[in-house]
């Protein structure tokens, strides 16, 4: 059985990305590689496997009842790119999977309106097989009960989440599992989830901000001081101030907070955080919002870096009356599963990119707040960092 269920089995903002890319970048090209921070090693075969996954992911197509789900449910997408989708097939030829001294590389390179659909379902897809592979099984019992009180603790501490976590999920069933049993017992906490297909399947709602990507992409095109600004400007010719949330850390905290004018203050209603630390980047925020004249009370911080339950409710309580706080968990929901499984640390990125086909090469890198995380050549990111004043 196949591991991707669904043209919709992946995170909303694959689908928010590729329109926008459609529509303002269509002849623009990517290349995605896959990273595993841990160096982890895969068993022979494994890239096999994997080929054979994303074959069958060439025979999905969008149904009619996922069609009507995605025009009441996104309306922020319009019946133009919804015909794309119901037209649109996965072709594997786009993605080269190979393992080498049992370090495994994937590279997806195309026009960046297709390859971008590539990234959930591949790190899901690769998740679940090297599980599946190492013979390590959840333990249903500790599953179900660990998300029971997870949701219960989160409805009683007036937690609003959502589901971020396709990407490193145990399985497909076990995220399934997961999202049943917070709409049952999380109550108004539980805001939705960011897997659409899931967010069909349970009807709850789908939910998402923009990745580093879309950021990592103009930094390439219009230069890394123009970076945030020019990526909230298109973002916001787009959208046209629908799925307001944007990411604060593809080039360091630090400089967004600098690139974020009193329009971007106002047009968006919440800024995303994802790496360092979270009390100091919300004392951050807040200020920031204070020098533009802005009441940081009418705005939200999403929270999404590595959260588990308690520390949701600690930064919430940090924040207290003086900004809103919500929070996207993934890791820690999705692969709680026991028999001392951890979540693996693997991240597909956008590496290079180019407005058309015929241009060279541009790389892209990713400066987060936390160096562990930096992504791209040395080269470039130390010409990232010293254009941007961070060396």
């Amino acid at each position: 059985m196949a591991i991707i269920k669904s043209i919709l089995d992946t995170d909303l903002y694959k689908f928010t990305t590729s329109y926008a890319y459609s529509k303002l970048f269509p002849r623009a090209c990517g290349e995605f590689e896959f990273v595993d921070r841990s160096n982890g090693d895969y068993p022979d075969g494994f890239d096999e496997l994997v080929r054979q996954e994303l074959v069958k992911m060439s025979e999905l197509s969008l149904t009619k009842g996922e069609e009507e789900f995605v025009r009441k449910k996104m309306p922020y997408l319009p019946p133009i790119y919804i015909d794309f989708l119901k037209g649109f097939r996965f072709d594997p030829s786009e993605v080269e999977v190979s393992l080498e001294d049992h370090k495994l590389k994937i590279r997806a390179t195309g026009l960046l309106y297709r390859v971008t659909l590539w990234e959930t379902p591949i790190l899901a897809t690769v998740s679940e097989l090297y599980f599946r592979e190492m013979k390590q099984y959840p333990d249903t019992e500790y599953m179900e009960k660990m998300a029971i009180e997870k949701a219960l603790k989160l409805k009683e501490n007036n937690i609003t989440f959502s589901l971020f976590g396709m990407r490193r999920r145990f399985s497909f069933e076990v995220e399934d599992r997961v999202t049943g049993l917070l709409e049952q017992h999380a109550g108004d906490s539980l805001f939705g989830t960011s897997n659409v297909y899931l967010a069909y399947k349970h009807n709850v709602n789908v939910s998402g901000t923009h990745p580093h990507e879309w950021v990592q992409f103009h930094g390439s095109i219009y230069g890394y001081k123009m970076a945030n600004y020019m990526s909230m400007e298109n973002w916001i010719n787009v959208y046209d101030g629908d799925l307001g949330t944007v990411l604060t850390d593809t080039y360091t905290t630090d400089v967004f907070l600098r690139n974020f004018s009193k329009k971007h203050a106002a047009l968006f209603t919440s800024l995303r955080h994802d790496s360092g630390d979270a009390f100091v980047f919300t004392d951050k925020v807040i200020r920031r919002y204070e020098e533009l004249r802005i009441d940081p009370k009418l705005k939200y911080i999403v929270f999404s870096d590595s959260l588990n339950v308690d520390k949701a409710i600690k930064i919430k309580n940090y924040c207290g009356k003086r900004i809103g706080a919500t929070f996207g968990i993934g890791t820690n929901l999705t692969n709680d599963v026991g028999n001392n499984i951890k979540g693996m640390n693997i991240v597909m990125k956008l590496f290079r990119c180019k407005m058309t086909a015929k241009e060279q090469w541009h790389e892209c890198v990713k400066l987060s707040d936390v160096e562990g995380k930096h992504t791209g050549s040395e080269n470039e990111i130390r010409l990232a960092e010293e254009t941007l004043g961070l060396r």
